[in-house]
């Protein structure tokens, strides 16, 4: 759930714009702040490598090692390739100025390319999207804790007698206590400091950590576990394999989705007439080392275990040693994650309390803002509509969260609900269109197929993802204490 990741909008170009009118920019749109590929290359890196690197050991299980990383440089190439038309397609259309208004969120652009009902169904997929991420990261975020939790208790000679008990939900109560808390910081996408480097960092730790593990215990058995074909049947079925193939492949997806940031990537860079060749090479340069992270990780965390390979390779208890790294791991998850979620919700955030504003103007309950007067801070605007609205959607991931507590199946289906529509065929037609590619030449046709397979391979992912929710609430049992 897109994480991925939330790592996914390290790049915080005042994500509060979602939903405004281009006009209210017209007089003075906020400058770009990167200069050249490796700034480019940096925010896609951040924003790919998040919560979706995961579940990509337990992905590369399931499919092998043959498909696994064919599978991972398969979506590489199709992301590096769409992303390229996307910034060229961008980069045509903002070359307009007589005619068209410049851009600035990816809702701006569904609005100005898409008519009627295909625009009203993007939105709600995207939006959709939003609020499942969201729900999928309090999920990790309590499974996460309760990891750590259970760690303590292990190493304190809990192992000795008795049986682990801990409230899951309770944790779930605190991750949404949290961010109910964060929520009304209503200017929580300008911190670039916290998006930039506190989500980016604790992502590259736990990734890493992960990784590092992996390599040393494939070190210590001296051997890689594993097969070609990926977990073998017995230990599941022959119909449960099937659909792990599809449901890893969603996941897989959901580790290269950073399309909720191409608008702001792009707005990163300052010479419009270098845009389109300098997102090209950000993007091979980003896509290429990130593709090259994610097959040691998931390879390796496959070598290491094998069929027996956890969902979570650091929260699924794979690894208990060293008992200090591991649980710096576990709270970079955490820390990620918090600030993860407010990222992705602040285009819900805006968009919903935009539209309020629109249909009731006259409603203090909506409009009004108390100042608050905070000793040693400036003054803080209260709003009672943003309190109230912010905390039950908090209430609600959080009660969804408890109701299906499956990230794994979660981050495969979002992957599969956002591959083929945002990476794959709203690039494609944005840049047939402006572009202004001929019906039924070469070119043309070559795009309809790749649209078409990529919608194949979402659809198969979605079923497997939904497989897996279906299997999974047989035996779960919601508000019961986790063992």
């Amino acid at each position: 759930m897109g994480d991925k990741t939330a790592n996914q909008n390290q790049v915080s170009i005042d994500l509060d714009r979602q939903g405004r009118s281009n006009s209210s920019y017209d007089d003075g749109p906020l400058k770009p702040t990167g200069t050249a590929v490796w700034a480019a290359s940096a925010h896609i890196i951040t924003a790919l490598i998040g919560s979706g690197v995961l579940s990509l050991a337990w992905a590369t299980a399931q499919l092998g090692w043959i498909f696994g990383p064919i599978v991972m440089l398969f979506f590489s190439l199709v992301t590096c390739y769409t992303f390229t038309l996307f910034a060229y397609a961008v980069c045509l259309h903002s070359g307009k100025p007589a005619t068209r208004e410049r851009n600035y969120t990816y809702m701006d652009i569904f609005q100005s390319e898409l008519d009627g009902i295909r625009f009203e169904i993007s939105r709600v997929v995207y939006y959709t999207s939003l609020f499942g991420v969201a729900s999928g990261y309090t999920t990790e975020s309590s499974a996460s804790l309760n990891a750590i939790q259970w760690s303590k208790w292990f190493h304190s000679g809990g192992d000795n007698g008795g049986e682990y008990h801990m409230n899951r939900n309770l944790c779930v109560v605190i991750f949404g206590v949290i961010q109910i808390f964060f929520a009304q910081i209503y200017e929580f996408g300008k911190l670039r400091w916290v998006t930039v480097m506190v989500t980016a960092v604790t992502s590259l730790t736990y990734s890493m950590i992960g990784l590092g593990l992996s390599v040393a215990k494939v070190a210590v058995t001296g051997k890689f576990m594993g097969s070609p074909t990926g977990i073998s049947i017995g230990t599941v079925t022959e119909t449960q394999k099937i659909w792990r193939v599809f449901h890893a492949i969603g996941v897989i997806a959901y580790a290269y989705s950073y399309y909720i940031i191409l608008i702001e990537i792009h707005e990163t860079i300052k010479s419009p007439s270098l845009e389109a060749k300098t997102m090209k090479k950000a993007s091979v340069i980003s896509v290429g080392l990130t593709t090259l992270i994610y097959m040691l990780y998931g390879c390796f965390g496959y070598a290491a275990f094998g069929d027996l390979l956890p969902e979570n390779l650091l929260t699924g208890l794979g690894f208990d040693q060293p008992f200090w790294l591991l649980e710096i791991a576990k709270v970079a998850i955490v820390i990620h994650l918090i600030g993860a979620y407010q990222i992705y919700c602040q285009p819900l955030f805006t968009f919903i309390e935009k539209e309020a504003s629109n249909r009731f103007p006259s409603n203090m309950l909506i409009t009004k803002e108390i100042q608050i007067l905070i000793p040693g801070f400036r003054r803080y605007k209260l709003n009672l509509s943003r309190l109230v609205w912010r905390t039950i959607f908090v209430t609600i991931t959080s009660v969804i969260s408890m109701l299906l507590p499956f990230f794994n199946n979660g981050v495969g289906l979002l992957g599969a609900l956002g591959f083929w529509p945002f990476t794959v065929y709203f690039p494609v037609e944005m840049y047939i269109r402006e572009k202004k590619i001929q019906k039924w030449s070469t070119n043309w046709i070559c795009l309809q197929i790749l649209s078409f397979a990529c919608f194949i391979i979402s659809i198969a992912a979605g079923m497997g993802s939904i497989a897996g929710f279906v299997l999974d609430l047989q035996t779960f049992k919601p508000f019961k204490f986790a063992t």
